[in-house]
């Protein structure tokens, strides 16, 4: 089920891992699900949100840059990195921002106003 995190006030970060898959698929479904079970036991971990179709965008958000750099060392996420340079990848940015400001829409079965 797709659904999109539910996050805290402002301020906190936002990891953006964009990708570009090559033709290996070796593991790669089952690593990404452990990882993001693995994230979500993470200090600091506040959700995540994850698309792909060709190009693959997925957006982690944490409480501060601290929790970043802790998750970005974890054993297994530093294998899973790895396994993805050297297979899974053909290309990937990561970028991190600080989310300042959010707003949206949960619709609870009426009709939003414009």
């Amino acid at each position: 089920m797709m659904t999109i995190a539910a996050t805290p006030k402002p301020p906190y970060y936002a990891v953006i891992f964009t990708s570009l898959r090559t033709d290996v698929d070796d593991g790669y479904g089952e690593t990404a699900d452990a990882m993001v079970v693995l994230a979500e036991q993470q200090p600091g971990f506040l959700g995540v949100e994850s698309a792909r179709e060709g190009l693959g965008i997925t957006v982690s958000y944490w409480r501060d840059l601290e929790a970043i750099r802790h998750w970005k060392q974890q054993v297994d996420h530093r294998e899973a990195q790895c396994r993805g340079r050297l297979d899974w990848y053909s290309a990937f940015k990561t970028r991190i921002a600080l989310v300042e400001r959010d707003y949206g829409l949960e619709r609870d079965g009426g009709l939003a106003g414009c």
